[in-house]
């Protein structure tokens, strides 16, 4: 009887560990999953790119270093394999994008061109669309950093090898940018 009552007891453990482990993976593969569909919106923005570079080229010709900044970012950014490598390599690109929508405002000729016009919007809206899945990317990360810091599930954890990850968060030398508030000229 007892050792019936022990094997019991062994097994609900058993079945509460396992039950465990599968929501750590669950919450691993949502997070994955997240960053799959950012992966989709990063195809696009990387795709356009240079169609945004040979455009700004035919206006900004001493613009060359900007321009081979953000080629160089664009080419680090796709090659980034791990998930947190691409993290820190669309951070560098979206950094040197920003440095060249500043350097445009030098060109209103630039900015008057349908086909740059076009490309901005359609950059904008991948930027839009980014953004949505970057949050989405950010909640699956907190529920897996939650599920993996929560006792008991943190010993299961511990002994899977599971960790905590980082978010998609803006770096340091973009957010001074955001955070100060635009000039307007009339």
């Amino acid at each position: 009887m007892t050792a019936l009552i022990i094997g019991a007891v062994v097994l609900v453990i058993l079945l509460y560990v396992v039950g465990l482990y599968n929501s750590l993976i669950r919450l691993r593969n949502n997070r994955e999953n997240a960053f799959a569909n950012i992966d989709v919106q990063l195809k696009q923005r990387h795709d356009m790119i240079p169609q945004l570079v040979a455009t700004v080229k035919g206006y900004a010709t001493h613009e060359k270093t900007l321009l081979e900044e953000v080629t160089r970012a664009r080419t680090a950014a796709m090659s980034a394999t791990s998930i947190n490598d691409k993290v820190q390599a669309e951070n560098a690109l979206s950094a040197a994008l920003a440095g060249l929508k500043v350097s445009v405002e030098a060109y209103p000729e630039l900015k008057a061109n349908a086909n740059f016009q076009q490309l901005q919007s359609e950059i904008a809206d991948v930027e839009n669309k980014l953004s949505a899945t970057r949050r989405f990317f950010n909640s699956a990360t907190k529920e897996l950093n939650v599920g993996v810091q929560s006792f008991p599930a943190n010993i299961i954890a511990g002994m899977f090898g599971f960790h905590t990850e980082p978010m998609f968060e803006i770096p340091q030398t973009e957010r001074a940018t955001i955070e100060k508030a635009p000039e307007i000229q009339f």
